[in-house]
């Protein structure tokens, strides 16, 4: 169930981006609306069909954002990081969601009624602004991603996955082993290949000594390897 179950000052911080363009009366509405709402790994967060009616913020965690293909093969198509807003597109699109998301690991989002956010951005330039720089910034990553997952062979599907998830949520303090351990099947389907093409060109790169694989955890040995082949595609 939502509810305000974080220190509001602590809440309010995280949405920094958002708090430092309202007036003071837009900030006392946010203030008295917004709700947060623990989820569980792998739980639900929204499905695709639903009606938006929030703008997320992960305040904690990692989130996934997944579209069903064919023959109901699910595609990981964008991760989410804190601090980072989510589920407005659909909202400003006049459409019910068209992707689902679901918590990579155990996560706080903050949610605030789309209603109120519609009239700020009617009324606060600044904030329009915010969302379609926001907006421009993941068309253009989104594209960048369609050709490089519909061109590049699996290896090169592969690391460019794995950068992508070192950009996305950087190192442990070692400095080399990723921020995130992902299933076999969750690392396929952010890399559009099957499970058994992830696991068998995982323990190649492993043999390359360009990885080192230790259950989910992935330690990045050559990393300059490994953005060769992203670049090259194979």
């Amino acid at each position: 169930m939502s509810q305000k179950t974080c220190n509001k000052l602590f809440v309010i911080e995280s949405l920094k981006d958002i708090y430092s363009l309202l007036n003071n009366e837009e900030r006392r509405q946010l203030a008295a609306n917004y709700t947060t709402q623990r989820y569980k790994k792998n739980e639900n967060i929204y499905e695709e069909g639903d009606v938006p009616e929030s703008l997320m913020c992960l305040i904690s965690g990692k989130v996934k954002v997944l579209k069903k293909g064919i023959s109901g093969r699910t595609q990981i198509i964008r991760v989410i990081k804190a601090v980072d807003y989510f589920c407005y597109r659909d909202y400003f699109a006049d459409q019910n969601f068209v992707t689902s998301a679901a918590a990579f690991e155990p996560s706080l989002i903050c949610r605030i009624p789309m209603k109120l956010v519609d009239k700020w951005v009617h009324e606060n330039t600044n904030l329009a602004m915010f969302f379609i720089k926001k907006l421009s910034i993941k068309l253009g990553t989104a594209d960048e991603r369609t050709v490089n997952l519909t061109q590049k062979h699996v290896r090169g599907r592969l690391a460019e996955a794995l950068l992508f998830l070192k950009e996305s949520y950087g190192m442990e303090e070692d400095g080399a082993t990723l921020s995130i351990y992902l299933s076999r099947e969750d690392l396929a389907n952010l890399s559009n290949m099957t499970t058994s093409n992830a696991i068998r060109t995982l323990a190649a790169f492993a043999k390359e000594k360009i990885l080192v694989v230790d259950g989910r955890k992935i330690k990045f040995i050559n990393e300059n390897e490994l953005k060769k082949i992203s670049q090259e595609g194979q």
